[in-house]
């Protein structure tokens, strides 16, 4: 009887394991599905400003990361098209007061 127990706790164990794991991999956005787009922020101008971009950006769903070159006044954000898109991740930015637009475009 306790080697039965034991061998069933086994069974589960393993299992609920390979669920998680299964449930970890397909929530995670696969390398290949994601993209990357680089903003113009111009009005940074002091050491505080990529710390504060880079954390409104990154907290928008789907934002996998976020990179700051504050000399070039540039921000590149990696995201997962299927979840967020573009004007997100600028109003983002925009929100706490460094207006973003994709590099490249008018004002």
């Amino acid at each position: 009887m306790m080697k039965r127990n034991l061998i069933l706790s086994a069974v589960l164990a393993l299992s609920v394991s390979w669920i998680l794991a299964a449930q970890y991999s397909w929530g995670t956005p696969q390398e290949s599905s994601l993209v990357s787009q680089t903003f113009t922020v111009e009005n940074m101008t002091c050491a505080a400003c990529p710390i504060t971009v880079r954390k409104a950006m990154s907290r928008v769903d789907g934002v996998h990361s976020v990179k700051v070159n504050f000399e070039a006044k540039t921000v590149t954000a990696t995201f997962d098209p299927a979840l967020t898109e573009t004007a997100t991740i600028a109003e983002a930015s925009t929100a706490v007061g460094f207006p973003a637009q994709v590099r490249g475009e008018a004002p």
